[in-house]
């Protein structure tokens, strides 16, 4: 892993990525979510988990990198910056990533590395010259460039790593709550919220009843004026879920698996079954081993399939984290 000069299109084809829109169109729902609630102001608070503008450019160490850059990595794509303090490039470069990362509103978490008092991680990442900066996205190391590139340039690159995180594994960053450094609710985006109460009381009494299609379109009712309500987005991934199922003979459906092992259809199928049934690490590998053994179309649909299935568990499930990760090796 040598670093060398190279934008993201170097790592990663993002032509390859065509079949993204569902997932990149719930990244974006997620940050319309964040910046409703920091609308909202003081009287409903910050989301759980938001972190002040400052949490987005933390110095890390050796014995803080698992934490702080690979687990944080599930959530949100960390720039790594190797610098030390005799190294006049480091000067110019780390001012400019921390203005862009922090620009990034969330998207990015500029991780900063001191070489001389780090000299395992120095090693580990085979640096060969400073200032070399480094991307982690779900636990996978990604070489940017070496030596100062300029502004514009940069952008270009961490612009196309948010986009790799957001459309292959549905990374969308962490939220950034504003207050907590001095910018009041009146600088943030104004997102009105509706009353929906009563539609999402009536997508729950359809389910209850087994109405599968009337909670599908209670909550896509809601979705439809409120893009970005959490409570909706789960009750509709996990309605749509269960209508997949519904109808399904799971005998025949798992034979099919079994005897299909490279067939996508099969495989999404068999996986649905697995999460009803609460075998989620078993749906998660299934999808993750198919798409191993798929291309183009196929690959997508089947990476897709496994995004909704995060949707349905919660990002904040370990095991959410850990098939991101598992995806991120098959992916890269």
């Amino acid at each position: 892993m040598q670093p060398r000069n190279m934008s993201m299109s170097g790592v990663v084809d993002l032509a390859a990525v065509k079949a993204a829109g569902e997932a990149k169109a719930k990244a974006e729902q997620a940050r319309a979510e964040a910046a409703r609630q920091a609308a909202q102001g003081g009287g409903a608070g910050p989301a759980a988990g938001a972190v002040p503008p400052s949490a987005l450019v933390l110095d890390v160490d050796e014995a803080g990198f698992e934490r702080d850059v690979l687990q944080l990595s599930a959530e949100v794509p960390v720039v790594l910056d190797f610098w030390a303090e005799w190294c006049q490039p480091c000067k110019q470069l780390s001012p400019l990533l921390e203005r862009l990362v922090t620009e990034a509103n969330g998207r990015l978490v500029l991780a900063k590395v001191d070489v001389d008092a780090n000299q395992m991680l120095m090693q580990q990442f085979q640096i060969q010259g400073i200032p070399a900066v480094f991307a982690v996205v779900a636990g996978q190391v990604l070489p940017l460039f070496q030596g100062v590139a300029p502004e514009q340039q940069i952008r270009e690159t961490l612009a196309q790593l948010v986009q790799v995180a957001e459309e292959r594994f549905g990374i969308i960053g962490i939220e950034v709550d504003p207050e907590a450094e001095g910018l009041g609710p009146a600088e943030a985006a104004e997102i009105p919220a509706g009353p929906y109460d009563a539609l999402l009381e009536a997508a729950v009494v359809a389910l209850d009843a087994g109405d599968l299609g009337g909670a599908v379109q209670a909550y896509k009712n809601v979705l439809a004026d409120d893009p970005a309500n959490t409570e909706a987005k789960l009750g509709l991934a996990q309605a749509e879920l269960l209508a997949r199922v519904q109808h399904m003979d799971p005998q025949a459906v798992r034979a099919a698996a079994a005897e299909n092992p490279r067939d996508p259809a099969a495989q999404i199928a068999a996986a649905d079954l697995d999460l009803v049934g609460g075998h989620v690490e078993d749906a998660f590998g299934r999808l993750v081993d198919t798409v191993k053994v798929t291309f183009g179309d196929d690959r997508d649909a089947v990476r897709v399939r496994l995004l909704e299935l995060f949707e349905v568990i919660g990002a904040d499930d370990p095991r959410v984290s850990a098939a991101r990760t598992a995806l991120a090796r098959v992916l890269f």
